[in-house]
């Protein structure tokens, strides 16, 4: 039986003065009020109310049992308050992971405004290239492309972002060309993945036709942020995401190449195990990505997300 609800009926009875009246107040019939008194007493062996027509009488046991009764559903109450009270605050340790370049060059910068708005908050970034799992590590919430790791988690579109090619003013107007297959390969500096050696390629598409631009330059780096700081010195063009370089296009100090031609798009997503979806620091953190990125390059929410880890795709030779 309900050890708490029969207290509460108990003592609701006692309040009330009847049985009618208690069931009136907790909106039951009178038979489920009786009754579950009745599962009580049977419960503790013991009869806490004597009961006649007109008046109801406390037992011994009853008047033992009465104020502890009082003082246990306070507790609860209590605690359950507690609970709503901080289950609602923005407060507490938040742990966030994301991928070097985007938490380098957007996620750590907006933290300092996040923040100040939620003072109570203690937040850890772990910037790595390798998924971590989410789980095991306690994290709250991370920042994929393209895909999670398993069904356990829930990822929300938060904006994406397409490739482009881009460099120094001054190097882009020497270069002066009006199309990918005119461009020097030698001009053109190559990220490459850890682990690999070579480059990847460029790809960019206007209507029918298609152009692989294959990086030779004399610099190639893992590091987004380590390309962009290179193509600002004048060493060559760059092939990056648009939301890494977007302020310094906006500044002039870089320009893009190609506008008209479209290349592979990226979707990032804020991602955090289902159980803390509703969590208010979690959401508030979604919320201010969502105030960070642009609206109007922001994914549908409906956008699918691949589940698993990505397949390797064999090239042709």
């Amino acid at each position: 039986m309900d050890r708490l609800w029969g207290m509460e009926v108990f003592l609701r009875v006692m309040e009330c003065g009847s049985f009618s009246r208690a069931a009136e107040s907790l909106d039951l019939a009178n038979a489920t009020v009786t009754s579950s008194l009745r599962n009580l007493e049977k419960h503790l062996g013991v009869t806490l109310i004597q009961r006649n027509t007109r008046h109801l009488h406390l037992t011994e046991e009853g008047r033992l049992f009465l104020p502890r009764c009082q003082e246990i559903l306070k507790a609860v109450a209590q605690a359950e308050s507690d609970v709503k009270v901080n289950a609602n605050d923005i407060a507490g340790p938040l742990r966030i992971e994301a991928p070097f370049a985007i938490g380098q060059s957007l996620i750590c910068p907006a933290l300092i405004e996040f923040a100040k708005r939620h003072p109570d908050l203690s937040v850890s970034v772990t910037l790595t290239n390798h998924p971590q799992k989410l789980i095991e590590r306690g994290t709250d919430i991370a920042i994929r492309m393209d895909r999670i790791e398993d069904a356990d988690l829930v990822g929300r579109p938060i904006y994406e972002a397409k490739h482009i090619v881009c460099g120094a003013p001054a190097l882009v107007q020497r270069m002066n060309t009006s199309h990918p297959q005119e461009v020097d390969t030698r001009l053109c500096l190559g990220l490459f993945e850890e682990g690999q050696s070579t480059a990847i390629p460029w790809v960019l598409r206007q209507n029918e036709d298609e152009v692989v631009i294959e990086p030779r330059g004399i610099l190639n780096f893992n590091n987004t942020q380590a390309l962009i700081q290179a193509a600002s010195q004048e060493m060559g063009v760059i092939h990056v995401l648009d939301i890494f370089v977007a302020d310094l296009i906006s500044q002039g100090k870089l320009v893009e190449l190609f506008p008209g031609w479209d290349t592979k798009v990226r979707t990032f997503h804020a991602v955090t195990v289902k159980s803390r979806f509703t969590s208010p620091k979690v959401r508030a953190f979604i919320d201010y990505l969502l105030e960070v990125f642009d609206a109007q390059r922001r994914p549908s929410i409906k956008t699918r997300v691949e589940v698993g880890p990505a397949r390797k795709t064999k090239k042709s030779h």
